[in-house]
């Protein structure tokens, strides 16, 4: 086959990082994003660890650090917005790591990938069949098109995935959690700190970032629930914070007239294989592993991961993609086992819960100083 042709499908975060790197590779990439443009929404992510290399290499990582959000810690607020405790968020960061919000990573990955791919926005996969030398592909408007190799970069809600392994009931997992992220209407007031206020089983915050209001909630998995349906979304948050206080009655009518809010559960996702003959998942797609930041890391090393393997076995790429997916795994399985800590931190789910981590601030600066002595003990 002289030209080797690969479709992706999500334009995230985990698309255009691995289009970037098979377009250099050689491969003819084609990108299909539901999206009408480039994305906005989501909380703040990270660009840590491996990916801070993956970045370096595509020379995009000055842009990631000019859209850090800068912030320096989390100070938790009682209901009149005094503080009751915080944490400095310097402390825990490694050197290089790089916080900004999530659709300027997906702009900035874009940007690096547009001229190497052809990206189709407002599209989906519709239909897929494979055979043993490529897959058919229908899209909801372009016309049909076959290709040697298919990608499910499209998050966890992956059509690819459903269409590939089946639907999304066998592979969720929820894990009793909701959130949801708006755009602030106005100035924050919160400097360079985000704000939280607790009360038992319920965070809310606001930042600088883009996202500016952030909610998360415990709650058992909602029946009915449809990651698309904005109205939908609106009522259970509503239902959710109509009792609690500070600033949750002002924000709750800005989530009335929002255009640009995400609302999502909290799920993992767990498959027992990431690929199906010339069909391989890449990020939240097969290993959706939090909210907490690292999803957009595990999706630019997956990615970069992904594409040195399918280059060093074109011919074969069942082989590659079980290559990938070894490696991959133990960079993910772990991750997979964090959300409860995490959860536990923001949102306690009772009120001695949230006075014992307030307290618990106290002792952080310590607990910092000893993680900053212990990585800087670590050898090179």
């Amino acid at each position: 086959m002289t030209e080797r042709t690969v479709l992706i499908s999500g334009a995230g975060v985990g698309g255009p990082t691995a289009a970037y790197w098979l377009a250099r590779h050689g491969f003819h990439i084609t990108v299909v994003e539901r999206a009408g443009t480039p994305r906005s929404s989501g909380n703040p992510v990270d660009v840590r660890g491996p990916a801070v290399g993956v970045a370096e290499r595509m020379g995009v990582l000055p842009r990631l650090r000019e859209a850090a959000t800068g912030t320096t810690g989390l100070t938790f607020v009682n209901a009149a917005g005094r503080q009751v405790g915080r944490m400095d968020m310097r402390a825990f960061q490694r050197p290089g790591e790089i916080e900004l919000p999530r659709g300027d990573l997906a702009s900035i990955l874009y940007e690096a990938s547009r001229d190497y791919a052809e990206y189709l926005f407002d599209d989906s996969i519709a239909t897929l069949e494979q055979d043993g030398h490529g897959v058919e592909i229908t899209f909801e408007r372009a016309r049909p098109r076959r290709f040697d190799l298919v990608i499910g970069a499209d998050g966890l809600h992956s059509m690819t995935r459903r269409l590939t392994f089946g639907t999304e009931n066998g592979f969720l997992r929820h894990m009793g959690l909701y959130v949801a992220t708006m755009p602030l209407a106005g100035p924050s007031g919160t400097g360079r700190d985000i704000l939280m206020h607790n009360v038992p089983g319920k965070a809310l915050a606001v930042s600088s970032t883009p996202s500016g209001a952030f909610f998360l909630y415990r709650s058992a998995a909602e029946p009915g629930f449809d990651h698309r349906d904005n109205e939908q979304h609106k009522r259970l948050l509503t239902r959710a914070y109509q009792d609690v206080s500070w600033r949750a009655p002002d924000l709750l009518q800005q989530v009335h007239t929002a255009d640009d809010l995400y609302f999502d559960s909290v799920s993992h996702v767990r498959l027992p294989r990431w690929w199906n003959g010339r069909i391989v998942l890449l990020g939240d797609a097969a290993s959706c592993v939090s909210l907490f930041g690292d999803g957009s890391t595990l999706a630019m090393a997956g990615a970069f991961t992904l594409a040195e393997e399918l280059s060093a076995g074109p011919d074969d790429p069942e082989a590659a993609f079980r290559r990938y997916e070894a490696a991959h795994r133990r960079l993910v399985d772990p991750k997979q086992r964090t959300i409860r800590q995490a959860s536990a931190l923001l949102v306690p789910a009772t009120r001695g819960g949230i006075l014992a981590r307030n307290l618990a601030t106290r002792l952080w600066p310590a607990v910092a100083a000893a993680a900053r002595l212990q990585r800087a003990s670590r050898p090179a």
